[in-house]
């Protein structure tokens, strides 16, 4: 099990995950190794519905608030309140944290162009795309492939 801990703007969330099917679940006599990242879930039990999104947004697939708000038959406010309510992150923010996260390792895993990638995490425009990556990790798209190509070999 990892114990995932982060400062977000006003408060600190630590997140318990387990590995396997269920990233949720935690493991039982296994050592508790500890990894940063930038917007943890909470340790909560997790509403079944919640649970769903988290799986559904971590198997790799990019989804809009209003696209799961549909999905689940919830209105997107109500929706963005549970998910906060059930994990202490904003569902906004931590939609936007795992596409970039995505971004990241498609840009030091494959030869897709900048904006290739920008399109293929949902961003419209790669203006923006380049925006956020470099809000998010203090450089440009295409210095971190180069980094990321440098350490490789």
């Amino acid at each position: 099990m990892r114990t995932l801990t982060s400062r977000t703007r006003n408060s600190h969330t630590t997140l318990e995950r387990g590995s396997g099917a269920d990233p949720i679940a935690p493991e039982v006599g296994r050592p508790r190794p500890s990894v940063t990242l930038a917007f943890p879930l909470r340790p909560a039990i997790l509403d079944e519905r919640v649970k769903r999104i988290v799986r559904m947004v971590e198997s790799g697939t990019t989804f809009a608030i209003r696209d799961l708000a549909l999905e689940f038959h919830l209105s997107p406010s109500y929706l963005q309140r549970l998910f906060k309510h059930q994990t202490g992150v904003s569902m906004g923010e931590w939609l936007n944290e795992q596409k970039l996260q995505r971004a990241a390792s498609l840009l030091s895993s494959s030869h897709m162009s900048v904006k290739e990638v920008a399109y293929s995490i949902g961003y419209g425009h790669a203006s923006s795309f380049i925006r956020a990556f470099e809000r998010r990790f203090t450089q440009a798209p295409a210095r971190y492939r180069k980094q990321s190509d440098d350490a490789k070999c």
